[in-house]
């Protein structure tokens, strides 16, 4: 073992979960002669000293090097040192040159003043008392963290979890980690069971031990909701647990008993097997059985009510009112189209949908137009801002996204209920395909008694990211919920190769690549290359042929993260050619990532907390300000709102050049790129490729070879999802394949006429 002493410089690379670090260090040998160090350095940042014990080493292709297994940091002692620690970011309201000011004035003294007498601080020019206080507070909260720090790097735990722990529970958390540590998982954003069970056998927690069994249960149940999963079949859920956490199989059924017993624990339920063998006991995490009952209940409530706000069109000449809006839109309605809209407008619950071309957007608009001219109280909504930005340019009236109509706080509670509805006669909600069930749960709950409710989305496109199928389960052969399927493609549309091949991968037929204006395929057999012809395609060819600006018009969408030609990689590639370093650009690097004014940039979690009324998962943005000094940069929101991050808030933005395609749900843009390559061969599935496609508006690029087209058009989505809602709304009965299931193809093709009777009319 050695030691060694010096300055970190710099982090050039950081992996956020295990700590795994390489670092430059100024170990004081001149010229500008840097140490690398590579290991562990969790808590450490940029400008402290560090006393570093561990190895010496050489790497083959970047020679010497010191592999640190524990460092102490130690406060500096020179000016230039105390300069280079202040400026580094990590006292908030300090940056580069008020540390220099403060230690112009100050000296060596600098850091005991910082400590003992704060209030001097507004000795030195440019420092008031607000910004003096902020200082003194940023650096105490820095000495506790760094107490928590040291525990938690004992226990291998991130630098940026350690930092939301301690956010978490402040001076509890040495306390909440030693005692309760499979807490974190239920209360921390980012720690899951996995985590927490290191943490927990650092700790000494017994591999046995029941607690760490029931806290393996209900993370096997998250995992499943994770997947789409309401609930689990019990069978499986055991068998997972056990695989998990390699214990007997009868210590997880005792626990699992206990937890059926426990208020928040689980639920056990037995239910009709979806392959129609005899009934499964189904195991739900209470939120989701709870949202699934209440979800089910309000839809039966909304059908069933005598009341009606829109009692207009009960007895309305249709003739004339169609009329009336062909005239006002310059447009006759198809039949199919027709139909829609009577059903809109006299059932209070009802489903539209159809793939892309068939008029969906027209219908709703004339709906929306007959149901104004009326009086009613519209309300529109989407799941995505964009998609919410949409449908108010669509209708010419003000649309929101569901989570900011319903004004959600923390903790997801909703100003608007069943207690306090909104106030509306017609709901429509778009690209209802998105919603998940704790979301449609608490939208249907504050639609009002007698209200119409109308769900517009394409049921074959990918499902809802969160648990559920609820459009799919709404459209099951025995739902009550009328509904109709536009299945006629409009002749303007049939002219759009991105319409036409949309409805060909859609029937499981190969997209036409050949002699079309706005549907194009780069042959690439090696995903590295077809990485690297994607970002060529993203940031220079589209925008030099069809004058496309390559962070506003384009989006690149891969069917995965990981990989040469995935989400996470393409990032990087992309930034590098669309928003590349410069000398006067300041940047923030963060973990793995580096963040600069003009990258594209997307929210990865809820938070409640943030912009006017919560900031979600999915939200688009652009990085519009950096400020080192007080170490914030803003994100402007795809929905024009301006939204501050602090730096320690960095680990909820992603760069969103490229997202996957479950994350690109509900937002169109005017050109997208696709790798599809073998490298995702696990992923590649028809409706994936088909929700791709879709988010074009003018222009589709595929990258990749032809077998990994070939084998996303042919693979149909394996199996269902493991919910009941259809079974609920069914009152019971049992619920067969849905009406538009893609297993029954000879349903697919019915036209309106065919849904008629369950309630065109």
């Amino acid at each position: 073992m050695a030691t060694v002493e010096g300055v970190l410089e710099r982090i050039t690379y950081a992996n956020e979960e295990t700590g795994y670090t390489v670092a430059r260090v100024d170990t004081g040998r001149g010229a500008g002669d840097l140490l690398t160090v590579v290991g562990s350095l969790l808590g450490a940042q940029v400008g402290e000293s560090l006393r570093m014990q561990g190895r010496w080493g050489s790497h083959p292709q970047y020679g010497k090097q010191f592999t640190c297994e524990n460092y102490t940091t130690v406060l500096p002692a020179t000016i230039q040192g105390i300069r280079r620690y202040l400026g580094s970011g990590l006292i908030k309201g300090i940056g580069p040159v008020m540390a220099d000011r403060i230690t112009t004035h100050f000296g060596v003294d600098t850091l005991d003043i910082i400590e003992n007498e704060p209030k001097r601080l507004v000795e030195v020019p440019g420092l008031g008392p607000k910004r003096t206080k902020m200082i003194a507070a940023a650096w105490e909260e820095q000495k506790a963290i760094k107490e928590v720090m040291v525990f938690l790097q004992g226990v291998g735990v991130s630098t940026s979890i350690a930092v939301r722990i301690y956010k978490k529970y402040a001076d509890a958390s040495i306390s909440v980690v030693k005692n309760e540590p499979y807490r974190l998982a239920a209360d921390v954003w980012g720690i899951g069971f996995l985590t927490a069970d290191r943490i927990a056998q650092a700790v000494g927690i017994p591999h046995d031990s029941p607690e760490r069994v029931k806290a393996g249960l209900q993370y096997a149940l998250s995992n499943a909701t994770d997947q789409g999963n309401c609930y689990l079949p019990e069978e499986r859920l055991i068998s997972d647990a056990v695989k998990l956490l390699q214990v007997d199989t009868g210590l997880v059924i005792d626990c699992l008993a206990e937890l059926a017993g426990e208020e928040e624990g689980v639920v056990r339920e037995s239910l009709p097997d979806p392959e129609g063998g005899d009934d499964i006991t189904a195991v739900y995490l209470v939120p989701f059985h709870r949202a699934e009952l209440s979800l089910a209940a309000q839809l039966s409530r909304l059908l069933r009510t005598p009341e009606d706000r829109m009692p207009a069109f009960r007895d309305v000449a249709w003739d004339k009112a169609l009329a009336w809006l062909a005239d006002r839109t310059g447009a006759t309605l198809a039949p199919e189209q027709e139909a829609a809209v009577r059903l809109a407008l006299t059932q209070k619950v009802a489903v539209l949908t159809g793939g892309p071309g068939c008029g969906k957007s027209f219908t709703v608009r004339s709906i929306v137009e007959l149901a104004r001219a009326k009086k009613a109280k519209v309300v529109l909504a989407a799941p995505t801002g964009r998609a919410a930005k949409r449908l108010a340019e669509l209708t010419g009236a003000e649309a929101s996204t569901v989570h900011r109509l319903l004004e959600l706080r923390p903790g997801g509670d909703a100003a608007y209920d069943k207690e306090r509805p909104l106030d509306a006669d017609l709901v429509v909600v778009d690209e209802a395909s998105m919603l998940d069930l704790l979301l449609a749960n608490k939208l249907v709950k504050a639609v009002p008694p007698g209200a119409h409710l109308l769900f517009v989305g394409d049921v074959d496109q990918l499902p809802s990211v969160g648990a559920g199928e609820v459009l799919r389960d709404m459209l099951g052969a025995e739902s009550p919920i009328p509904a109709v399927r536009l299945t006629r493609i409009f002749r303007q549309a049939q002219e759009s190769g991105v319409v036409t091949n949309a409805h060909r991968i859609n029937s499981g037929v190969p997209p036409l690549t050949q002699g079309m204006k706005d549907f194009f395929l780069f042959v690439e057999e090696e995903t590295e290359d077809a990485g690297r012809v994607t970002v060529d395609v993203a940031a220079h060819r589209i925008p030099r042929k069809f004058g496309l600006d390559p962070r506003r018009d384009v989006q690149v969408l891969a069917p995965m993260h990981r990989g040469p030609a995935g989400a996470g990689n393409l990032n990087g590639l992309l930034q590098q050619a669309i928003t590349p370093a410069r000398p006067d650009l300041p940047e923030k690097r963060f973990g793995g990532r580096v963040f600069r004014v003009g990258d594209k940039v997307t929210q990865i979690r809820n938070n409640y907390e943030k912009g006017r009324n919560g900031v979600f998962n999915g939200t688009v943005g652009v990085v519009t300000a950096l400020n080192l000094d007080e170490q914030r940069l803003t994100v402007l929101t795809d929905e024009d709102e301006e939204v501050p991050y602090d730096f320690d808030e960095l680990d909820e933005l992603a760069h969103a050049y490229a997202v996957t395609i479950h994350r690109s749900q509900g937002s169109e843009y005017p050109a997208v790129v696709i790798p599809v390559t073998t490298g995702a061969w696990m992923m590649l599935q028809r409706n994936l490729l088909y929700t791709a496609v879709t988010r074009a508006k003018k222009l589709v690029v595929l990258v990749g070879s032809r077998k990994a087209l070939g084998q996303a058009v042919r693979t149909v989505s394996a199996g269902r999802r493991c919910t009941a809602l259809d079974f609920r709304l069914a009152g019971g009965r049992g619920a067969g394949p849905g009406r538009f299931d893609r297993s029954n193809e000879s349903e697919t093709s019915h036209s309106t006429s065919g849904t008629g009777a369950k309630g065109a009319g």
